[in-house]
Parts: structure tokens; C-alpha cells; sequence
């Protein structure tokens, strides 16, 4: 038992030591990130953002700021603020900033700069890890993650709401303009210095915002109208077309009534040449005259109903389109004004976030080796060009390896859940794949049962598909996604404590998340045993 208290005397003069190195143990892992940042990695393209030489103090090294983002993300603090009270007051954040503390201003303007320098930083960090003998490729694995934007719900409007909201700005504009023409006629007026006024960012918002929705809609009208004349140019041709699209159908019904009705009237025009050049030769009537006028063929009025029936089925596919806008629980298409490139997703067990849709190409020991953040809800568009990226990655995984170790720098097998699966995504050119036809537990079921997976899909890559998944190998080799794919996303989400982008825009936000996939690289690097002192030593800075 204790006699007594420690005395606890704050009186001290200094209790730090006074060599900086001795603030932490030499096996912490701040002293990895420095080392890593400021030997192993090129940082030449976030210096080249930087101005030097000019009047004022010195700037700082954007080594230390990157350094500071590095540690600050690895600990899940993305707030410039947090980060600024840290430098202060975390022993492993002064030790980064060497004492020299940036303010959150600094902090987020650095941050808000990444621009295209971020993919440089990722390859970077990717090229470091396979040095260190990481980036397991015989299997890897597709995945999409909704990723929270930096905007409210709530902030949607819809294309009627923005269209209204920006007839107000012109309005008000227009109002504005006039009050000042009567206030200070040629005169410029109390004006604000040229360097400090900036145009008015939500009314720039409103107008992009609308134009987005206008350009999707024209875009959605114009991919509808190529495929009817698509279906349409197959017909011609007499080519198998299928069933017409209903904005199709009108148009072929029309050109088959005007076909008909032209030829019908090509016949009777025909017969009264002919009539007429015998009545003038012989003074005789040619028999057989036309017994009606071509609109009232046989062959002109089906032609004509078959008209009449496809309109009746256009205006009652346009009825059913309306009714279920009128009972659409959700507004319908609508853009963010807080962030108008961000977009609505579902997310699993219902409902909805406003964010982005992250794609990421994952190695069998952890590493995300290809990522791009997009605004599009649905994964299977994205296979392909994550395909060619994780096939550059492999490359450059390739490249940074010693000769005697790029043989094994290879992609053996791509899994990709059912989100993926398309023919085309099943027959596109890249490596061997197993993209789910059906749920997993589906999958499972189908393998004991002989059953079907999931709702039938047709196509001879499909079925192959099936029948592959519902052998052992293949399903063996395909329980393997799970583990590869989404073990990333909950070490960002839960771990890291990564589930909001803190900057906005899709170019922004795009190289906070790739730079988020670099810290986590660099993260699975050192835990993994992979990133040590020695291990640093032992390649050329």
C-alpha cells in the first residue's frame, strides 16, 4: 500500500526534454510517416503548388503540412480546426510540425489545393508498398462504398424548384441593377476592392445545378431516340429485332402506313396513266379500274390501325409514366445546392444518403490498388475502366519490384459482386473473373441445391457464369470477396472514422478520397509489419 502521493508540482520550469527526438519512444509510428513522406516519397508536384521568393514570412515545407494530413487522417481527425487544437497539444503532432504550429486556414487551403497531385501521391505510396514486398494480385477484388458528400439531404431541389430560384437571382439582379443606375447614374458607386469582392457562390451553384439537370434529361431524350433508330435501322436492314421501344413503334408504324399508301397510290396513278394513253390511242377504256381510293385499302387500313393501336400504346405507357411520378414517394431528379455534383444513393437497409459512389480495386493482402470516386449509383458501368486501372497498378506494382519478383505481378482472378454483372462486363477484354449472378447467400444455395441464383439472366456469359459459380472452385474462390473487398471500406469507415468528405465538388472531394486510400496503404503497411526501420534502411531514399 501506498504511503503517500506523488507530488504533483506545476511549478516545473521545463519537463520536456530537450532534444525533440526523446519526445516519443523510437519505435512510434510518427516517426515511419515522417521518414516516409520526406525520403520515399516524390513530393515535387505539391511543392510545384507553392510560391516561394516573395515578400512576406516564410511559408510552410509542404513535406511537414502533408505529413500533418497523413497522421491526421491515420487518426480519423479530418477537421482543419481539430488539426490546428492537435498541433498544440498532441505530442506526435508537435513533433511533425517540429514546434512550427500551421493554423486551420493553412491546413485547408493545403488541403483544398490537392488537386492533381493527390494521383501522384497514391502511386507513390502504392510503388512504396510493393517495394516492401506488398500487393498480392493472384486475386483481387471489385467493390462499390456510398461515401457521405459534405451536403444535407435537405438541400435538393428539383429541375421546377432551381428554374424558379433562378429567375429570382435574375430578378433580383435586374432590381439591384436598376436601383444603383437611379442612385449613382455613370458612377461606380462605394464598391468593393477588385482582390476582395467575389461573385455570389450560391447563385453560381443554382445556375450549374440546373444545368446539370437540364443537360441529363436532353442526354436521357437523346439515348432514347438513338435507340429507336438503332431498333429501327436493324429493321431495315431485316435484321431480329425484338420488342420496339415505344418511341419506336409510332415512327415504324408511320413509315409503314406512308410505304403502304404510296405504293397503293403508285398502282392507281399506274392505271389511270395507262387508261389515259389508251383512251387517247384506241378511244377504249381499260377494265379493272381501281375500286377505291388507296386510304381505303385493305392493306392501308391495317396499316392505319396498327398506327392508331401503337399511339394508344404510347399515350398509355406516358399515362403510366406520369402516375408513378404523381406517386413517386421521392421528388424525382433533383441536384444538391450545398454540393451539385454529389447525388442521392441508396444504401444498404433502405434509404438514402447524399454522397458519392467510391469504386475500389482491392489486393488480396489489403491494399487498394485502384480507386475513383463517382457520382453514379450504379457500380456496373464502372467495371470496365476500374478493369484497365487495376491493370495499370498492376504495372506499376510490376515496375517497382525487384526483377526477380515481377512474374508474380499479376492479376489471376477479378471478383465482383452481382452489382457487376452484364454481358458486356462478363465478355470485355482483362483478366479471369467471377462476378456474381445472384446474392451470396443465393450463390450458396444454388451450389447445394442445383437451383438458380438470384432472378434468371439470359445470355449464354451469364448461364456460363452460373454453372461456373455453382462448382466448388468456383465458389470457393468467390467467398473470398467478401473478405478482400470490404475489409477496406469498414478499416475507413469504422477505423479511420472516415464516413463524411470534408471538402465539396467531385474533383475535390475525388482526391480527398484518393488520398484517404493512400493513408490506408500506408496504415496496412505498418500493421502489417510490412513498414519498419529496418525495412526503410534497407531501400535507397
Amino acid at each position: 500500500m501506498a504511503k503517500g502521493y506523488r507530488p504533483v508540482d506545476r511549478d516545473q520550469v521545463f519537463l520536456f526534454p530537450p532534444d525533440m527526438r526523446e519526445w516519443l519512444p523510437a519505435d512510434h509510428p510518427v516517426w515511419l510517416v515522417i521518414r516516409v513522406v520526406e525520403q520515399h516519397l516524390d513530393t515535387g508536384a505539391f511543392h510545384a503548388a507553392r510560391r516561394t521568393g516573395g515578400a512576406g514570412a516564410p511559408g510552410y515545407d509542404p513535406d511537414m503540412l502533408l505529413a500533418v494530413l497523413v497522421w491526421a487522417y491515420a487518426n480519423g481527425v479530418t477537421s482543419s480546426r481539430r488539426i490546428e487544437q492537435l498541433c498544440g497539444t498532441d505530442v506526435a503532432f508537435r513533433v511533425i510540425c517540429a514546434q512550427n504550429l500551421p493554423d486551420h486556414a493553412t491546413i485547408a487551403r493545403f488541403r483544398g489545393c490537392f488537386g492533381a497531385a493527390i494521383a501522384g501521391f497514391f502511386a507513390e505510396v502504392l510503388g512504396l508498398c510493393a517495394r516492401l514486398g506488398m500487393g498480392k494480385l493472384g486475386v483481387v477484388a471489385l467493390d462499390g462504398m456510398k461515401i457521405a458528400a459534405g451536403a444535407s439531404r435537405a438541400a435538393n431541389r428539383t429541375e421546377a424548384k432551381l428554374a424558379q430560384l433562378a429567375s429570382e437571382i435574375v430578378a433580383r439582379h435586374a432590381g439591384t441593377d436598376a436601383a444603383e443606375d437611379e442612385l449613382f447614374g455613370d458612377a461606380r458607386g462605394d464598391e468593393v476592392p477588385g482582390d476582395v469582392w467575389r461573385p455570389g457562390r450560391r447563385d453560381e451553384r443554382i445556375r450549374a445545378a440546373l444545368a446539370s439537370l437540364r443537360a441529363e434529361r436532353e442526354a436521357a431524350g437523346k439515348a432514347q431516340q438513338d435507340r429507336a433508330e438503332a431498333f429501327r435501322a436493324r429493321q431495315r436492314a431485316g435484321r431480329r429485332t425484338g420488342c420496339s421501344p415505344d418511341s419506336a413503334a409510332v415512327a415504324l408504324a408511320e413509315e409503314k402506313l406512308a410505304r403502304v399508301t404510296a405504293a397503293q397510290q403508285a398502282k392507281i396513278d399506274d392505271w389511270e396513266a395507262r387508261n389515259a394513253r389508251s383512251l387517247a390511242q384506241t378511244g377504249t377504256r381499260l377494265g379493272h379500274p381501281p375500286r377505291r381510293p388507296a386510304s381505303q385499302h385493305v392493306r392501308v387500313r391495317q396499316a392505319a390501325a396498327r398506327l392508331e393501336r401503337a399511339r394508344r400504346r404510347q399515350a398509355e405507357a406516358a399515362r403510366r409514366a406520369a402516375d408513378r411520378e404523381r406517386s413517386r414517394k421521392g421528388p424525382g431528379p433533383v441536384r444538391n445546392l450545398t454540393d451539385p455534383d454529389s447525388r442521392l444513393m441508396p444504401v444498404r437497409g433502405g434509404g438514402f444518403i447524399q454522397g458519392y459512389n467510391a469504386q475500389n480495386v482491392t489486393s488480396a493482402d489489403g491494399l487498394i490498388i485502384a480507386t475513383e470516386l463517382t457520382n453514379d449509383s450504379a457500380d456496373s458501368r464502372w467495371f470496365e475502366p476500374m478493369v484497365r486501372a487495376a491493370e495499370d497498378a498492376a504495372a506499376l506494382i510490376t515496375a517497382s519490384r525487384p526483377a526477380a519478383r515481377q512474374d508474380a505481378a499479376r492479376i489471376g482472378l477479378l471478383l465482383a459482386d452481382a452489382g457487376y454483372c452484364s454481358q458486356h462486363n462478363l465478355t470485355a477484354p482483362g483478366p479471369d473473373r467471377l462476378i456474381a449472378v445472384g446474392k451470396h447467400r443465393g450463390l450458396e444455395h444454388a451450389a447445394r441445391s442445383g437451383g438458380a441464383a438470384g432472378r434468371h439472366r439470359a445470355g449464354p456469359a451469364a448461364q456460363a457464369m452460373a454453372g461456373r459459380l455453382k462448382t466448388e472452385d468456383g465458389l470457393t474462390a468467390y467467398r473470398q470477396r467478401g473478405h478482400i473487398a470490404e475489409t477496406p471500406h469498414g478499416h475507413i469507415k469504422h477505423n479511420l472514422r472516415f464516413r463524411q468528405l470534408s471538402v465539396r465538388g467531385k474533383a475535390a472531394a475525388a482526391a480527398e478520397w484518393a488520398f484517404t486510400a493512400a493513408v490506408h496503404n500506408l496504415l496496412k503497411a505498418i500493421t502489417s509489419g510490412h513498414l519498419t526501420t529496418q525495412a526503410l534502411a534497407a531501400l535507397p531514399a
